[in-house]
């Protein structure tokens, strides 16, 4: 058929198709992005294709009803290996597939599913060297080569990627383009096992792992009998000679294919490649591992700390530490920026309370709706930062369900997000993000930035009783209650607590002179702040961090400023919108959720994750009760809160996993429950080291904080000068912590002057 006989079949057949640019490879449209969500009419193919065009096009995704597309690139050289692969798995389903050449030689095999596909996936890539940074043409194409961390250079190819959700591509009849097998008219309706098949054959064919979690020693990871490095803390020497084979059969992963790089399949499958283990890298590519992350390679380290110990890396250092592993004795923990390869000593606070550390990006995803906003707002943020990403997406997710589900328990998802993170790097970007889908989808009257006074924020939620308040420096409003002369400032934190222990029931609001009392059925505040670090934390008070706020919060900490690229004014996926509009229309029970009692849809749990949080729940008490045995206040506080805070997080990654149908299995739970026993350790850690109950213990804790970001020493000069007090106070502050322990003194001799240093004690 020629290009108009066959742009009228594809469209009967219920394609989006369009006519197209052969040397362009896109559509010969002035504006097609719409054409994303909607199929072009049949006046509008008529008159597109009465005249000639020389290639035509089709649109993947939903529009092309579930149509997504596998693209093997470089003379298609994977394409005979992944058919292999793939008929191993499941024979008979290469041969019910649509396959094109191409006009590189590569291949086209396209199908539809028989439910949503996600966006474009990049399945299989080589990391090729190269001997500077001057362009280099391999199979055709151009590619600008990066400098990588040792100082070469390399570019990295993809050699097999798929086109979803958005995407599109030029097909037969066009110039170049040969159907090989199979009828575009009639493509085959794969179910997503049948897809998973595909997909999973690709992945395992991958060359290229841009990130590896808790990087290990290449040279010797796996080699069981590996000395440990002197120095070598339980992490890293699990890197360089644990065996994480025992501890992954242990958790139902099962060896598909052994040998070099052996294949493993996931907990829950019979048969098939999920991941790969190869020179001591666990390359995960399956989307259903949690709670592994797909398309990330782990250390071992990682591995045993996610499976054994639900990503408490502190608690699995130790156990490591008590097995043999680690070769200094006087590092029982790890930090957690241990994850990124960078293993440092474990601190504590004047109080003896650990640090585990910053939140690892690892833990800040969950599959869905979540990681999709992330994932735009980190492809076009000026400085992208992987927090408040994480932080804008949970809100938003946490914002669109308000009032519409719960857990078996009541839980809702009105949620208190705190990211902190230093000026200039990438705040603004996802509270803007979250205003434009918001606007998409007609909710933009329920997002606002601050609220003046309680009674305020008492009214917006009258009027929209499901809100979403984004509020930049929010250790303002702290600093103000802190200050306050009056009740004005304090009612606002009053109003906070009372709003979010009201979710589940009906708020009775003040009663204004002549008026009836009116009341707010489940109010669902979501609060997304964000703040500069040091700024916040000195902003709060002991009476502040026992009030039941702080314990309320999740504060999350961004790591150093990202490298900036130009920002991309790009509207969302329509996925993303597509989903969003999906809450915004729905619509729980009987009626109206503004004028009528709303009757929120209970997703279950499984028994697997009911029997976890059941554990999980011990955990925290026990927790609880050694707190209150050395009488900490700020303890029982926080960990009081733990349980609600888990299922809050389990019932937000069922929603995003999965709105049709959400259930609260294992993995929900799993991640969960390893985020907040995490941030509940570094949230006790900060606030002990920063928060006193009097002037001159906060002064302590500063001299204590500048010591360590020293190095664990300060010259009399340099001390005195970051403490900004007169010398004779200073002299006192010195003797009073020497006297306690906190820190010692040492004279040194420079050029024959005697000089004064100022130790910490332990560091």
């Amino acid at each position: 058929m020629n290009i108009t006989a066959s742009a009228l079949t594809y469209h009967a057949a219920g394609h989006c198709v369009l006519p197209a640019r052969v040397a362009e490879k896109r559509p010969a449209l002035q504006s097609w992005k719409h054409y994303q969500e909607r199929k072009p009419t049949d006046q509008e193919v008529n008159a597109w294709f009465s005249n000639p065009h020389d290639a035509l096009c089709l649109v993947c995704g939903t529009v092309g009803s579930h149509l997504e597309m596998i693209d093997f690139d470089h003379r298609a050289e994977l394409f005979a290996v992944w058919c292999a692969r793939v008929a191993e798995l499941a024979p008979g389903l290469v041969d019910r597939l649509f396959i094109e050449s191409t006009p590189s030689t590569g291949r086209h095999v396209a199908y539809r599913v028989e439910s949503a596909v996600c966006g474009n996936l990049k399945l299989a890539q080589r990391l090729i060297p190269c001997t500077d940074k001057q362009p280099v043409i391999i199979e055709g194409k151009s590619y600008k080569p990066r400098k990588e961390k040792d100082g070469t250079y390399s570019v990295i190819v993809t050699l097999i990627e798929t086109r979803g959700e958005g995407g599109l591509f030029l097909c037969a009849p066009s110039p170049g383009y040969a159907v090989v097998q199979g009828d575009l008219a009639q493509l085959p309706v794969l179910t997503t096992a049948d897809r998973e098949i595909l997909l999973e054959a690709a992945y395992s064919l991958n060359e290229y792992i841009p990130d590896v979690v808790g990087e290990p020693r290449r040279d010797v990871c796996g080699s069981a009998n590996a000395p440990s490095a002197p120095g070598a803390r339980p992490g890293d020497d699990f890197n360089a000679r644990g065996d994480i084979r025992n501890i992954l059969l242990k958790h139902g992963w099962t060896i598909f294919k052994p040998g070099e790089n052996v294949q493993w399949c996931r907990p829950g499958k019979q048969h098939g490649t999920s991941a790969t283990l190869k020179d001591g890298v666990f390359y995960v590519f399956s989307s259903n591992a949690a709670p592994f992350e797909a398309n990330k390679g782990y250390a071992p380290f990682a591995v045993y700390t996610f499976l054994e110990h639900s990503g408490d890396y502190a608690a699995a250092a130790t156990t490591l530490r008590a097995e043999g592993y680690g070769s200094d004795p006087g590092t029982d923990g790890v930090n957690i920026d241990g994850i990124t390869s960078q293993f440092s000593r474990e601190q504590t606070s004047p109080q003896g309370l650990p640090d585990p550390g910053p939140i690892p990006d690892e833990l800040l995803r969950i599959p869905g709706f979540v990681s999709e906003v992330m994932d735009h707002c980190l492809d076009t943020a000026p400085y992208p930062n992987h927090v408040m990403a994480f932080c804008g997406a949970l809100s938003l997710q946490a914002f669109l369900a308000g009032r519409k589900v719960r857990d078996a328990s009541g839980n809702r998802t009105n949620l208190y997000l705190l990211g902190l993170a230093h000026s200039a790097t990438g705040k603004d970007w996802p509270r803007k993000l979250n205003m434009r889908i918001a606007h998409r989808v007609g909710l933009a009257r329920a997002v606002a930035e601050r609220f003046a006074s309680g009674e305020g924020l008492q009214d917006a939620l009258c009027a929209d009783p499901c809100m979403m308040f984004q509020t930049d420096e929010i250790d303002g409003m702290f600093r103000q209650v802190n200050g306050a002369q009056d009740a004005r400032h304090e009612n606002i934190i009053t109003q906070l607590l009372m709003m979010y222990s009201s979710a589940s029931t009906v708020f009775p609001m003040r009663k204004l002179a002549k008026q009836e009392s009116a009341v707010i059925d489940q109010p669902c505040l979501v609060l997304f702040g964000t703040a500069i670090p040091n700024h916040y934390y000195d902003a709060l008070s002991s009476r502040m961090l026992t009030n039941g706020l702080f314990a309320r919060m999740i504060v999350l900490e961004s790591g150093p400023r990202s490298k900036g690229k130009d920002a991309i004014d790009d509207d969302p996926p329509p996925r993303v919108l597509a989903t969003a509009k999906w809450w915004s229309d729905f619509l729980p029970g009987d009626g109206n959720l503004r004028d009528w009692h709303p009757v929120p849809v209970i997703v279950e749990q499984t028994d697997e994750a009911r029997a976890f949080l059941a554990d999980a729940r011990e955990h925290a008490e026990s927790e609880y009760s050694a707190a209150e045995q050395r009488n900490d206040a700020l303890g029982t506080t926080v960990w009081g809160r733990v349980d609600e805070q888990t299922r809050k997080l389990a019932l937000l990654y069922a929603i995003s996993s999965d709105h049709y149908a959400p259930r609260i299995a294992l993995p929900s739970v799993q991640w969960a429950h390893a985020l907040i026993t995490h941030q509940t350790k570094r949230m006790l850690f900060m606030a002990s080291s920063y928060v006193a109950d009097n002037p001159f213990e906060a002064d302590c804790l500063k001299l204590i904080r500048k010591l360590r970001e020293a190095g664990g020493a300060l010259t009399h000069s340099a001390a005195l000068k970051n403490m900004h007090m007169p010398s004779d106070v200073f002299a006192k502050l010195i003797q009073t912590m020497e006297q306690r322990g906190e820190v010692q003194v040492a004279v040194q001799s420079t050029s024959g002057r005697p000089t004064r240093q100022y130790q910490l004690v332990g560091a």
